[in-house]
């Protein structure tokens, strides 16, 4: 998007520095990392980051608004509520399209956004390697709000160790080494200390949980939670049953609390007014369908990894849902073929890192990650036997 940056990291580029650069960035856990990685970072220019926050602090307004926890009641499904909920999520991601509006001009557009975990740690690596093997110029970083490396770090352990002992503080997963973002969880063991454990380790006596490592039992007092009961949900019996553990009365503090999935997420959308949030409308809200139909998404409130999604919506999709209180219409954007490749453009979308410390009235914005696609949508299925594309992050303007 700096066109400048943009012709000169293309016209420095090589296969071989590529390759180099793919080969450190496997070397820390070889054969981890279970997706595509792009050739290249995406640079962004201040004023068009400076949108992008803006439409995140009106967001956080909403989120730390009294009436918030009120308004999203309905938000978490009934059967997968869970007990001794907090007041704010220790942790929000906001995904951004760079669109193209009416006019032709390059705009962040909000797509989702999540009251949940992502690749914290794993994108802390990727900004180290791609720094090591590219020219990134001294004005631009990865962190947001004057953070760097260390002072990002700290952050996260204070709140997700907070003043616990690292080995009383897991990393919570399903099945965590089949995961395709298991590389995360490896690069938080790294740089945290704490321990991975799968839902199948845990250990309920009264109260308490336990999992075990080289013949301890030992006591779980904080848990950072990367388990999404929606995936949860679909696994086998045997898995969903073990999965009852987690709705039982804890003395286990979640960081963040599993209901904060849902609360912010595309059901926060439909309250949230900003340029660069599309109009977002509950199914069973609306009493009449938009004349221009063609122009809206047709989105399930609880699915996960765009599963369900309709994006070339008609009358006939609206009928067969049967559950429209679970569904949102939302207006569609124009992603925009904005990062120039050897072939031809790639679009992008932007997660931005908002991290909750216990005791502050606001969440802050700290990293990002980034994907190019050069599918119709974003994502490794729509995107096979392509290059350029693939998971990245950003170079923001200082």
């Amino acid at each position: 998007m700096v066109s400048a940056l943009r012709k000169c990291f293309n016209e420095s580029f090589t296969k071989e520095k590529y390759q180099d650069f793919l080969e450190e960035l496997h070397s820390k856990h070889p054969g981890t990392i279970d997706f595509r990685v792009a050739e290249t970072p995406v640079f962004i220019a201040k004023d068009f980051a400076d949108k992008m926050l803006s439409a995140c602090e009106s967001i956080v307004d909403v989120i730390t608004q009294p009436n918030f926890l009120a308004i999203t009641k309905k938000a978490i499904p009934e059967e997968i509520k869970v007990l001794n909920e907090n007041n704010f999520s220790h942790f929000i991601a906001f995904d951004f399209g760079i669109c193209e509006n009416d006019k032709g001009e390059l705009e962040p557009q909000l797509i989702e956004m999540q009251g949940f975990p992502t690749l914290f740690c794993y994108q802390v690596w990727h900004d180290e390697v791609t720094s090591k093997h590219f020219n990134i110029p001294d004005n631009y970083s990865a962190y947001l709000n004057g953070f760097n490396k260390e002072a990002y770090l700290q952050l996260l352990k204070e709140i997700i160790i907070k003043d616990q002992q690292p080995e009383n503080v897991i990393l919570l997963e399903l099945l965590p080494h089949e995961q395709k973002t298991r590389i995360d969880f490896y690069c938080t063991e790294d740089y945290l200390g704490i321990p991975i454990v799968c839902l199948t380790e845990l250990i309920l006596e009264g109260k308490k949980l336990f999992y075990e490592r080289d013949g301890r039992k030992i006591e779980v007092k904080r848990i950072y939670n990367r388990i999404i009961f929606d995936d949860l949900h679909a696994q086998s019996a045997e898995l969903q049953e073990k999965g009852k553990i987690l709705s039982a009365e804890l003395e286990a503090e979640w960081v963040p609390h599993p209901n904060w999935f849902y609360r912010i997420s595309k059901y926060t959308l439909p309250f949230i007014q900003h340029p660069y949030v599309p109009q977002t409308i509950f199914l069973d809200e609306i009493k009449e369908l938009p004349a221009d139909l063609e122009n809206y998404v047709l989105k399930p409130l609880f699915s996960f990894a765009g599963q369900g999604v309709v994006i070339d919506v008609c009358p006939e999709d609206i009928t067969r849902v049967t559950d429209p209180h679970n569904w949102v219409l939302q207006r569609k954007v124009k992603y925009a073929d904005v990062i120039e490749t050897p072939d031809i453009p790639a679009k992008a979308e932007i997660r931005i890192f908002y991290f909750w410390k216990e005791g502050e009235t606001r969440p802050v914005g700290t990293f990002n990650l980034a994907r190019l696609s050069k599918g119709k949508m974003i994502g490794v299925r729509y995107n096979h036997d392509k290059e350029w594309v693939g998971a990245s992050h950003v170079y923001f303007e200082k």
